[in-house]
């Protein structure tokens, strides 16, 4: 791997990403399901994901109709953990919340043997930092054009590493490392989300996220083009419910309220969607008939692809 490479999925993961208005990508559910809006007018994406799992999901994309199918039909049997016919609320619930945690342990996976080159069983900030940063530390990032930004990514790196250090010994355990990549899965970690959200958006360097700040942050009108009607309405969001108390910014208590917002069990909500929209006779449990008979809805395949590009397939669930 060679150095900066892995620093962009490491840099605050949940927060970059602009392909959909930003407002979407800033808030921070614990384990969000799916990337994708959920909007089952347009696609089953989101219903998808939270079944599968991210990466999963991307599998059976590339599978005919028939195949995903039958795959489905053999997960049926592995939800049906009492084995009595039926997938009721509390059995697909805890399938969903294994997939996402299944994820989050794969993500961790993944970069974990890039990090632990000494094959300890753990990850100093040494380790992380040499093999992420390496050459370009010697020579001060002079072979980087834009110098400050990586600096500026080295010194956010240290901070979040040092925060997800609970004992303060330099070293980071899988559980340490794991809310150093997924600091919104961890309360003690909730000040980072915050602080680094802060520091994305606050272009004046004051502290505090003023309207033109968080509009910014979401969209940048080009050609005179009129402000699409979503704008006006993040506008009145920012105004009316983000800034509290009326001074014209967010301070970081209001940022905290805005990206981490309650708790919501988005598993629980996506378990009663799909056997609402799968139960046919409203017994308020789903056979593997009423799953089959919706299968469109619980996974993709070929026909049902929305442009998920596969790079590697896994093995069976």
């Amino acid at each position: 791997m060679s150095p900066l490479r892995s620093i962009a999925p490491l840099c605050f993961l949940a927060v970059v990403a602009f392909a959909v208005p930003a407002q979407e990508k800033r808030v921070h559910h614990r384990s969000d399901l799916s990337d994708h809006a959920h909007k089952d007018g347009e696609g089953y994406q989101y219903d998808h994901e939270a079944f599968l799992g991210k990466e999963e999901s991307k599998t059976f994309d590339q599978l005919t109709p028939e195949e995903s199918k039958a795959k489905l039909a053999k997960i049926v049997e592995r939800i049906d953990t009492d084995k009595d016919g039926y997938v009721n609320h509390a059995e697909l619930h805890y399938w969903i919340k294994h997939r996402q945690r299944r994820y989050i342990e794969e993500n961790v996976n993944k970069h974990w043997n890039d990090y632990d080159m000494n094959h300890d069983g753990k990850i100093g900030w040494e380790e992380y930092k040499n093999t992420t940063y390496g050459y370009y530390l010697d020579e001060a990032f002079d072979d980087v054009e834009d110098k400050a930004t990586y600096r500026t990514m080295l010194t956010r790196d240290e901070r979040r590493f040092k925060t997800a250090d609970r004992d303060g010994d330099g070293i980071a355990t899988r559980e340490e490392f794991t809310a150093f990549l997924h600091p919104e899965e961890f309360d003690y970690m909730k000040g980072v989300v915050v602080q680094e959200t802060v520091e994305d958006i606050d272009k004046d360097g004051d502290g505090k996220i003023n309207l033109d700040e968080y509009i910014g942050d979401m969209y940048t009108s080009e050609n005179g083009e009129k402000e699409p009607d979503w704008v006006q309405t993040e506008r009145t969001h920012f105004s009316e419910f983000r800034d509290t108390n009326k001074d014209g910014f967010l301070d970081a208590d209001e940022v905290a309220r805005w990206v981490l917002p309650g708790e919501v069990d988005h598993a629980d909500n996506e378990a009663k969607h799909l056997i609402h929209e799968t139960d046919t006779d409203k017994d308020g449990k789903i056979t593997r008939k009423e799953i089959l008979a919706n299968w469109n809805m619980f996974v993709g395949s070929q026909a049902t692809n929305y442009g998920e590009d596969l790079t590697k397939r896994h093995d069976e669930l």
